[in-house]
């Protein structure tokens, strides 16, 4: 018999709040959780604004003197991973610790120390550079350490796919406890890269919105108007769970995983290709994948950046796969709320999705103001709304034409 995952476990870190709590309750109100930069001066800078986490303290979750050995992104990727643990009510022991591992990724890693080591040592010289520098930006490192943190000593790995990174880390997980190598795995994504040199590199491409007057309305997917994203930060990680072992040890379950899939674009460095063709073949795949019907999807968390190609070419990629159900289908851009948490994004928006199906309860896609003829489907605008979601989609698609798609379905013989 094929071995089934579940969802026991929930931790985020975001620019709606830490902790699940916190930033659900943000998202079904519809909260946006982008401001002002405030990690470096924007007086020169054309873009001000971006999803910063308001009210992280690393030491409510590390020791103050790993702290200063860990990049941001790290910190995130441990707190969100503690969270997790402390949700699924999971104790790691010399008994199961074998068959537990970690899979988190990043899009980008350890940028803010990058910036910040190369400076010192421009200006003060190369014995100036701490010796923690090298474990401080390598992506995997997030993985590692919660690896070294939590005790949990079976696979130890991560994704690096740009934006589809915390989809990628899950679906991954979700393979590797199927095929038996892993019972429990913690996996999502992590991203702090809220840095001068970031948002210089994402302006030069074009790609952010310039609405610095009215930051909270900046990120506006699938309106008219919208005019690109927003950098945000933060982590998103979800305990994995092989089913029956859950059920034995009583635990909460928020949703099974059924269904994931990725393929790629192979056409352009960072455009979709165009109708969102490899979108709707990976969005198709992992539909197969689940032993689903087309029509038996209520839900699907989208990608949805707040770009022109994207938001068009997502709308244009559900249509496709979807038919004459998509005019039934709720469809929303969490990223609305968050700004766009690059790697980290489909770590934040599976604890959403999974939320919405646990809960059911669909978070809003906010800021849709003016309806773009081209975007004509149900982005459950400006409000959140109570709706029994069964089955959920949640879409990553990322830079070099990488895409995702996970399954989440409604378990219910789950406890709570």
């Amino acid at each position: 018999m094929e071995r089934r995952v579940v969802v026991t476990g929930l931790g985020i870190v975001s620019p709606l709040g830490t902790g699940v709590d916190k930033a659900w309750g943000a998202a079904v109100h519809g909260r946006s959780g982008v401001r002002n930069i405030t990690k470096f001066d924007i007086s020169n800078f054309p873009i001000r604004i971006a999803g910063e986490v308001p009210d992280f303290n690393p030491e409510e979750f590390i020791e103050k003197k790993e702290v200063k050995k860990m990049d941001t992104f790290i910190q995130y990727a441990l707190a969100a991973s503690i969270m997790a643990q402390k949700d699924a009510g999971l104790e790691l022991t010399s008994e199961n610790a074998e068959m537990a591992g970690v899979y988190i990724g990043s899009g980008i890693g350890g940028l803010p120390a990058i910036e910040h080591w190369h400076n010192v040592l421009m200006e003060k010289g190369p014995d100036r550079v701490t010796p923690f520098f090298i474990p401080m930006v390598l992506i995997n490192l997030a993985s590692g350490q919660v690896s070294i943190r939590l005790g949990a000593k079976g696979p130890n790995s991560c994704a690096v796919t740009a934006c589809a990174t915390g989809t990628h880390s899950i679906g991954d997980a979700y393979r590797i406890i199927k095929s038996g190598e892993a019972d429990v795995m913690f996996a999502g994504g992590t991203e702090s890269t809220i840095t001068p040199l970031c948002i210089a590199g994402f302006h030069a491409m074009k790609a952010l919105s310039t609405n610095n007057d009215e930051p909270a309305k900046a990120s506006r997917p699938f309106d008219k108007n919208r005019d690109g994203f927003v950098v945000a930060e933060g982590a998103g990680v979800i305990v994995l769970e092989e089913m029956e072992m859950a059920k034995k040890r009583g635990a909460r379950i928020y949703a099974e995983v059924v269904g994931y899939a990725m393929n790629s674009d192979a056409f352009h460095m960072t455009t979709p290709s165009p109708n969102g063709e490899g979108a709707a073949k990976c969005i198709e795949a992992a539909v197969k994948s689940a032993h689903i019907n087309t029509d038996e999807v209520d839900y699907i968390n989208a990608h949805g950046t707040s770009t022109y190609y994207n938001d068009l070419y997502e709308t244009m990629a559900v249509k496709k796969v979807f038919g004459d159900h998509t005019k039934r289908l709720a469809i929303s851009s969490t990223k609305s709320m968050t700004g766009h948490l690059l790697g980290a994004a489909g770590g934040v928006e599976a604890v959403f999705t999974t939320l919405s199906i646990y809960h059911r309860i669909i978070p809003p896609t906010i800021n849709y103001e003016t309806p773009d003829p081209q975007c004509d489907l149900d982005y459950v605008p400006n409000t959140a709304r109570d709706a029994k979601v069964n089955i959920a989609i949640s879409n990553s698609f990322g830079f070099g034409g990488t895409n995702a798609a996970l399954v989440f379905k409604r378990f219910d013989g789950g406890r709570g």
